[in-house]
């Protein structure tokens, strides 16, 4: 671990996975109660409209509203297909209500063909997500937004009430020109389908073009998700998982974009945190029968790990 990195806060939070059809709302309810009385650092919901979970921006509302001191944050929105003036007021609010514990983070367009039809983009898409978040970040932090882009227009716009502190907008991705992004608009990444050495040069990619465009990203704004395959997962599951990795990374043997474990998974957040990332959202790779049971677990064996 470089010197750098052990004077950072280390975090590892929890990314939601699809709910029982038969009672959502008990096992959600049960699911974030379980988190904050363990202290869990912080609860990620997925952008995800038909998979059977719960809404990211409602679902950050309840948890955040049913708990103290669980942060809530998305991975990620979907915010192309959005109005960014309407977000940017259900985010204020939020982080008015609970202060310190909204943690929006966004992305381009949603993972899988079939709720990418569901996100409608007049233009193209890399190109209205940009100006989307420099509405979004300017209504967030500026008491009145005159903006006249191309895809956007507002005169005098506002949103109430608004945080003290603005939001820290975090964003996804990992091709080149969306690393740079980073850099350029946000001030946090959340990467995904990656191996440590591929993490530890996005984050380099980043910062190089946080600077150039006279930015700067803290140190501990770096992070990525981590698939937990725990023994016992189906392997129906693990072979969906398997295709879906690879699906996103054919270039990549999928297993290597796994953790197979709690071991692997230490193994695997220890590498990530050695390439300078300090910030971890683990992902249980199938249904958890039993909630508080996996989390005194997830205590125990990663808990160490944060500093």
């Amino acid at each position: 671990m470089t010197a750098s990195t052990t004077q950072m806060k280390v975090r590892i939070g929890i990314g939601s996975v699809g709910l029982r059809p038969e009672d959502p709302g008990a096992e959600f309810d049960e699911f974030v109660d379980a988190l904050e009385s363990r202290g869990i650092d912080s609860l990620w919901l997925p952008d995800l409209v038909s998979a059977g979970g719960v809404d990211a921006v409602t679902g950050m509302a309840w948890a955040a509203a049913r708990t103290r001191s669980l942060k809530v944050g998305t991975g990620v929105i979907v915010l192309p297909g959005r109005n960014p003036a309407v977000l940017a007021s259900q985010l204020a609010t939020l982080a008015v209500l609970a202060p310190k514990r909204i943690l929006p983070a966004f992305g381009v367009r949603a993972a899988t063909p079939a709720e990418r039809q569901l996100y409608p983009v007049d233009g193209v898409r890399a190109e209205v997500f940009e100006e989307a978040l420099v509405v979004l970040r300017r209504l967030l932090c500026e008491p009145e937004v005159t903006h006249h882009g191309t895809h956007f227009t507002l005169d005098g716009a506002s949103v109430n009430p608004r945080p003290a502190r603005p939001l820290d907008l975090w964003l996804g991705g990992r091709a080149e020109v969306g690393l740079r992004r980073v850099g350029r608009l946000a001030d946090g990444w959340l990467g995904s389908f990656l191996t440590p050495d591929e993490a530890a040069r996005a984050r380099v990619t980043i910062s190089d073009a946080a600077r150039e465009a006279g930015r700067e990203i803290e140190e501990d704004h770096y992070g990525t998700n981590v698939t937990l395959v725990l023994p016992g997962t189906s392997e129906d599951r693990v072979t969906a998982m398997l295709r879906r990795s690879a699906e996103q990374r054919p270039d990549v043997d999928p297993e290597q974009l796994l953790a197979r474990g709690w071991d692997g998974a230490r193994t695997r957040i220890r590498q990530f945190v050695e390439g300078g990332l300090t910030k971890f959202v683990v992902r249980p790779a199938g249904p958890v029968a039993d909630w508080p049971a996996f989390l005194d677990q997830f205590r125990t064996e990663l808990g160490p790990l944060e500093t």
